[in-house]
């Protein structure tokens, strides 16, 4: 669906004392649709729109007011007829981070803004919300035709790329911390968000979703049932494929990811929450076995895949006894520390006391990989990272994993990716490379942690 383009225009909502209830209604609706979350802060009515919404982004967007849900329109390609609403805080900050927050079906973009507290944590660490909306009859994100499944097919992902555009043109927005979280039908739409689109996001946080691609038909129909009974089964590399699909020749970094899910999910099946750790690890290139398991909150647990801390590159929340609607307050904080906007900005980075490095090739007639394990044995996080190390002669890095690589030869620096930066005291990271050699297939001998020196072993 579209419209005719207008110039860019943004709306304030009127404002309404009422609450946003989910009262036995929605809970009928959530064994048809997507079920919403249970309780609501702040209501934001919509406004009608009969405003373009697919208009082309005009040269000079006007600034949204500061502190009020707004109706952003005209901010750019938007196939699906999307609504954009935007939360922009009075302390927002320079360069700001971007929260895409996403509604689950039968909701909306104000009734993400009132249901959560995106808005109220943007006021209190400067980053701004973007709230998409659905306007097809269903109100759930097309996560499931052809067009969603694929980087610039069409459909709604599209359209909530043009209005992360939108935002950071209009307010010179961090590119590097843009994050997608979303509910339900909206968590599905982080899941495709982050396949669709790894160089835009650095992080997704998914409440009760389901991998990317396993809603996916192809006769029309938005609607999944052995995906959302939990009976879509694929081995890692099979889920990991499916994203790589999407971005065909895609080899920069990818994004981190967060999924949440209650064990007594009847909408969307708890099997799901395993098969979404099988696609994310294996797309972050990281192991399926833990690296830490520990419950923050009782009746939770709580498993890092790939290194230790807040940012590991998966995250998983499983919650015990709990239905599909499981998103409750203090939840957006954990997903704040996880993408790393749990201050008001970047402090001193941190030297480490002392590192460890653990290195070993694998080699056959003229190529080669490298794996090495990077140990923070200091006492002191590490927030940004680069290791230094020299390639024995006749080595060329051809591909890498988990850092970027320059040059290829010789004197090297691997700089950390966007879901690796940070390293807890005694925790670690993995990163890696392909390499072609001339006959010495040997691993480097000396490692510097952001000038340090490291043991190797």
């Amino acid at each position: 669906m579209s419209a005719t383009g207008s110039s860019n225009t943004v709306r304030r909502p009127s404002r309404s004392g009422l609450a946003v209830l989910f009262g036995a209604l929605v809970s009928l609706l959530a064994t048809l649709l997507l079920g919403a979350p249970g309780a609501a802060a702040r209501t934001e009515p919509t406004t009608s729109g009969a405003a373009a919404r697919t208009a082309a982004p005009a040269a000079a967007p006007t600034v949204a007011p500061a502190a009020a849900l707004t109706e952003v329109t005209g901010f750019g390609t938007n196939p699906s007829n999307l609504q954009m609403y935007l939360y922009v805080p009075d302390s927002v900050t320079a360069n700001p981070a971007v929260v895409v927050a996403v509604h689950y079906c039968t909701g909306s973009g104000p009734a993400m803004y009132s249901g959560t507290e995106y808005a109220s944590l943007a006021d209190r660490y400067g980053f701004i919300v973007v709230y998409p909306s659905v306007t097809r009859a269903s109100k759930c994100f097309d996560v499931s035709s052809p067009q969603a499944l694929r980087r610039g097919g069409g459909s709604d992902p599209v359209g909530i790329k043009s209005m992360v555009d939108w935002v950071t043109r209009t307010y010179s927005a961090d590119t590097s911390r843009i994050f997608a979280t979303g509910i339900s039908s909206g968590a599905m739409m982080t899941n495709v968000l982050l396949g669709d689109y790894p160089d835009v996001f650095a992080a997704g946080a998914a409440f009760s979703g389901v991998p990317f691609g396993c809603f996916a038909t192809t006769d029309g129909s938005e609607w999944n049932s052995a995906c959302s009974g939990g009976t879509v089964i694929h081995t890692p590399q099979e889920w990991g494929n499916l994203v790589r699909t999407a971005y065909p020749g895609y080899t920069g970094p990818r994004p981190r990811m967060q999924v949440w899910h209650g064990t007594e999910d009847d909408v969307l099946r708890y099997p799901n929450f395993g098969e979404e750790i099988k696609q994310w690890t294996n797309v972050l290139g990281v192991g399926q076995t833990p690296a830490a398991t520990d419950s923050p909150q009782s009746g939770w647990t709580r498993t890092r895949y790939g290194s230790t801390g807040d940012r590991a590159p998966v995250e998983a929340i499983s919650l015990q006894g709990v239905g599909h609607n499981l998103y409750a307050y203090g939840m957006a904080a954990r997903v704040l520390a996880f993408f790393g906007l749990d201050s008001s900005g970047p402090g001193p980075q941190p030297q480490p006391g002392a590192c460890k490095v653990t290195v070993t090739t694998n080699a056959w007639s003229t190529g080669l990989t490298g794996s090495v394990t990077i140990t923070n044995t200091g006492t002191a996080r590490i927030d940004g990272w680069k290791l230094a190390f020299t390639l024995p002669s006749g080595q060329t890095i051809t591909n890498g994993w988990g850092a970027t690589y320059a040059p290829a030869s010789g004197a090297v620096t691997a700089t950390n990716a966007t879901y690796n930066g940070t390293i807890a005291p005694n925790a670690s990271v993995g990163i890696g490379y392909q390499a072609n050699h001339g006959g010495n297939s040997g691993a480097p001998t000396v490692f510097t942690l952001n000038g340090t020196a490291c043991t190797v072993s």
